[in-house]
């Protein structure tokens, strides 16, 4: 499930182009009116969903999405931009997951290595999308839009993984492209 940067800046130009979950309240700024009255997560949830966003995109030379606090961006999102039944689709998937790891590997998620997480990921990835269940295959693709979305959009993301000038900045209509250069922070 760990993308390579250039997967991860794709993902993202899709996103902000392409659909995902919430686009519709981010783009009309109104909540949907069908949304779970109380949903609540622990810190404890938090911390989970800061090690799978870990495991999606995992230090380097740069920091990765825990560095972000990519769990408590994930929260608030799912909190205030997912209709109901998304929101129960994440909290059902998330469950899911901690039930399915220490089922297939008898170990709690949060007390193996990000390698050992993401090994899990990427089969549970494989097998959901063979999967019959949509919901469960689903609150994957929620947690990879989130944290590409909630790193390539937090100030590590912006300025330590993607070129970052601070706007309003001057105008140059041409540049140079290298090949390997960082893309551009929006």
């Amino acid at each position: 499930m760990a993308m390579n940067r250039r997967d991860a800046l794709k993902s993202v130009a899709l996103m902000m182009g392409g659909a995902m979950v919430g686009a519709n309240v981010i783009l009309t700024g109104c909540a949907p009116e069908d949304q779970i009255v109380g949903l609540d997560f622990s810190p404890k949830d938090i911390a989970f969903l800061d090690e799978i966003g870990e495991a999606i995109i995992p230090t380097t030379d740069t920091p990765g999405a825990k560095a972000t606090e990519i769990g408590e961006f994930m929260v608030m999102m799912v909190k205030d931009t997912y209709n109901g039944e998304q929101q129960q689709t994440f909290v059902d998937g998330i469950n899911y997951i901690r039930k399915d790891f220490k089922d297939t590997t008898g170990k709690d998620f949060m007390d193996v290595s990000v390698e050992e997480r993401t090994s899990y990921l990427n089969d549970l990835k494989s097998k959901l999308s063979e999967s019959e269940d949509i919901k469960e295959a689903a609150v994957i693709g929620m947690l990879q839009d989130l944290t590409v979305l909630g790193y390539f959009t937090s100030e590590i993301g912006a300025t330590q993984q993607l070129r970052y000038y601070e706007a309003p900045g001057r105008y140059d209509p041409c540049i140079d492209y290298n090949p390997g250069d960082k893309a551009y922070a929006i």
